[in-house]
């Protein structure tokens, strides 16, 4: 793949510059980032175009919330909606880019004289430290992990990026003295090739998986991308890269495992994170066992003479999600926060929303039902450890929009093989091309399914139904019922989260108390 490599020069010298230039911001959409692109620019004095495809009724959350501002000059503001003007991106002084947008084959892009994007902006002009995170699984708990625990330390923490928080929102309210924690998206840090502002104190990458092959093609080219939030830091900064073995097939042709590909690039002071005690002296944290047989997470780092604990226990289920707060635990260390402190910290997170998030319970007869919303697990293999998260069986509603991704891991735990600890009790499919490809594997194993189902409501529907005619036990019982698609919905929600929130708004309506 040929990738775009961006301009380092900005289109404007300082902030002080954005004061009159036409800027046009291309995706407004209902997620945030384009909205708060225009309340940047605006407040900094700028024309502002905004152009999307969708038209006004589909955006009209959106502009309802710029119109009734205001503290915005909006006859600085013009809107070109339901279409695409080549003319606003040949006169503009610069363009904002979404990131969801390819610039390959993009002819309004190849007219602009300028990209950016929102986080760009940021970049280029904040001077607070940033810790950057990104990876194919558990970034966003990561990131949320991290935020929480900085801010419970004492430290004024920002978090924005992929989760839906534009950095913009937060600009004038950072500085030298409060660390940004962003998460990046494959797309978003594309968006930054060549353009050499992402210098952060820390990074991350999570575990990397196959993810976003349709888009991708191949691993390499989907990887180069994650590459890039190392590419320019330095000896005075730390890099946090995988030091367990890839799934087998996914890993490098050049290298034993993606963690020590990036290890070998990295300017900075490496540090890596493992589920089981470093095989030689290491720097970084690993999960362990103390002399009872209990989890926990221990941490050694340079300036240390013995290994520190730093994790024992945690409020949200699952193995993956020790990785995920044990690296959290890891920038604590760094941010020199003591371990007895982190450790007292971490075990009260209660985890992020969308991912294996407890939203509701629902009692019938001696059995009370307890409903998590994982809808943020796109990926196979986030589904199938969402399956094993909970020690038991569970109840599994999933299945969806196939991302060229390969279905094993979540087809092992559906039709019970070695790999599934913990058997599924009941499995309830929402429709999709990944579903599809599933079905065959079921059938094949003689595995009982619902389903395809083309609504959620339908789905729920008849889980209820299901659940109201099972046989009461004798005494009080626990069930769990997980939806964690392992896939998209594109065309049935218009994004992971707001398939997780009419999951939650129909499950609480469906499943009300007698």
């Amino acid at each position: 793949m040929e990738f775009h490599s961006y301009s380092e020069k900005c289109a404007f010298s300082s902030l002080e510059d954005i004061k009159d230039k036409k800027v046009t911001i291309m995706g407004l959409g209902l997620n945030g980032g384009g909205e708060a692109a225009v309340r940047f620019f605006l407040k900094h004095g700028a024309f502002v175009t905004v152009t999307d495809m969708k038209t006004k009724e589909q955006l009209q959350t959106t502009i309802d919330s710029l119109e009734n501002d205001s503290s915005l000059d909006k006859t600085r503001l013009t809107y070109r909606l339901g279409e695409h003007c080549i003319e606003d991106f040949e006169n503009a002084d610069c363009v904002i880019k979404n990131p969801g947008v390819k610039y390959d084959g993009n002819k309004y892009l190849a007219a602009a004289k300028n990209i950016e994007t929102d986080l760009s902006i940021f970049l280029r002009f904040t001077k607070a430290p940033i810790i950057a995170v990104t990876g194919s699984k558990g970034k966003s708990s990561t990131v949320s992990a991290i935020h929480y625990g900085l801010n419970q330390a004492g430290f004024n923490c920002f978090l924005g990026g992929n989760i839906t928080v534009s950095p913009l929102t937060f600009f004038d309210k950072v500085n030298e003295s409060t660390p940004v924690v962003i998460e990046f998206s494959s797309w978003q840090l594309s968006d930054l090739r060549g353009r050499k502002v992402l210098k952060p104190f820390i990074s991350i990458i999570t575990k990397i998986v196959p993810d976003h092959l349709n888009w991708y093609g191949n691993m390499k080219d989907y990887v180069s991308d994650k590459q890039l939030i190392y590419a320019d830091q330095t000896s005075q900064d730390f890099s946090i890269f995988d030091y367990d073995d890839d799934e087998k097939g996914t890993e490098p042709e050049n290298a034993s495992s993606w963690g020590n590909l990036f290890s070998s690039e990295s300017k900075a002071t490496v540090l890596r994170y493992s589920k089981n005690p470093f095989k030689t002296k290491t720097f970084g944290v690993w999960q362990d066992k103390d002399e009872d047989g209990n989890f926990v997470g221990k941490v050694l780092l340079p300036q240390m003479t013995e290994p520190e604990i730093v994790l024992k226990e945690l409020s949200v289920p699952g193995e993956h999600m020790k990785a995920n707060a044990l690296n959290a635990a890891l920038v604590l260390s760094l941010m020199n926060v003591p371990s007895p402190k982190i450790q007292e910290i971490l075990k009260n997170w209660q985890g992020i929303n969308h991912r294996l998030q407890f939203f509701h319970s629902w009692k019938n007869q001696n059995t009370i039902y307890k409903f998590y919303n994982d809808s943020c697990a796109t990926v196979p293999e986030a589904a199938a450890a969402a399956t094993q998260a909970f020690g038991k069986e569970v109840i599994l509603l999933t299945g969806g929009t196939d991302k060229g991704l390969e279905l094993n891991p979540l087809i092992d735990v559906l039709t019970y093989k070695d790999s599934a600890k913990f058997k599924i009790k009941k499995i309830y499919l929402l429709e999709g091309t990944a579903t599809d490809k599933l079905l065959p594997h079921l059938n094949n194993a003689q595995i009982n399914y619902n389903g395809p189902f083309n609504n959620l409501k339908d789905l729920i529907c008849t889980l209820r139904k299901d659940l109201e005619n099972e046989k009461p036990t004798e005494l009080p019982n626990e069930e769990i019922v997980v939806f964690s698609p392992g896939a998209t919905s594109f065309g049935m929600f218009a994004n992971e989260f707001d398939r997780g929130e009419k999951l939650m708004q129909n499950i609480k309506e469906i499943f009300f108390e007698k």
